[in-house]
């Protein structure tokens, strides 16, 4: 398998690439990298890039370009809107669901999320969520990168214009059902699965009565994770991987 690298769409619009230094460094320093052998260059926007390497340098790699190939997208896109968990969670849970072909993540700060927003250093942080989520393509050979929003209330995000055929919310109450009711019933009133889905997941504890209820008041599912009460993390793994097999069964 050849090693594969990120570069901006606007970095691919030439036969002549070039590795950044981070990109360049990983390359040349860590996977022994030489002049002539031949890599993968993704853009994050559907296309991948099979180079030869001109120059082999830790600062700047140089590259040509052998084949351009498009990669259509997943038939169906799921949007992750997850609670803000402490420490380094959040960044394993957006490279997890980058694994698993999300196509946005929100983050949501809760009323029972730990963690709380820094504005001042927000543009830090989602510079790294992003760098996470580029990792995560190049390890599992996604062609397309997850959009990630900058963390939005609960609120905020039902007034938003998104709009999704089925939305459904992790929860904890009693009226919780299996994904697979809804999958049905979808099925059954369209003929179809659903093309756009929207699923949220909640903090240590849940989300509280009052923001289930908002999402359920615009048309949210509440689903069951089974009897066991998962870790937040855990949770939104569970949710992607039923979602896709959903989808693609």
């Amino acid at each position: 398998m050849m090693h594969r690298f990120f570069l901006s769409p606007a970095s691919c619009l030439n036969k002549e690439m070039t590795l950044g230094s981070r990109e360049s460094r990983h390359a040349v320093k860590v996977l022994r990298i030489k002049t002539g052998e031949r890599i993968v260059v993704l853009d994050g926007t559907g296309t991948e890039y099979l180079c030869q390497v001109r120059t082999a340098d830790p600062d700047a790699t140089a590259l040509s370009l052998i084949q351009k190939n498009s990669i259509a997208p997943l038939p169906y896109q799921i949007t992750l809107a997850h609670a803000l968990t402490k420490g380094k969670t959040i960044d394993w849970v957006i490279q997890k669901a980058t694994e698993l072909g999300v196509h946005r993540i929100v983050p949501l700060i809760s009323e029972r999320s730990v963690v709380r927003w820094d504005a001042e250093s927000a543009d830090a942080k989602l510079s790294k969520w992003k760098t996470t989520a580029i990792e995560a393509i190049k390890q599992c050979g996604s062609a397309w990168l997850p959009s990630i929003d900058p963390p939005l209330q609960p609120k905020e995000f039902l007034e938003n214009t998104y709009r999704f055929e089925l939305t459904l919310i992790a929860s904890l109450q009693e009226d919780s059902l299996h994904p697979q009711n809804y999958f049905d019933r979808f099925r059954e009133e369209h003929g179809r699965l659903p093309e756009s889905i929207c699923v949220w997941v909640g903090p240590e504890g849940d989300f509280t009565p009052a923001e289930i209820h908002s999402a359920k008041t615009k048309n949210a599912h509440p689903i069951s994770l089974g009897k066991l009460v998962l870790r937040s993390e855990t949770a939104s793994i569970y949710c992607l991987s039923v979602l896709n097999y959903q989808m693609q069964a």
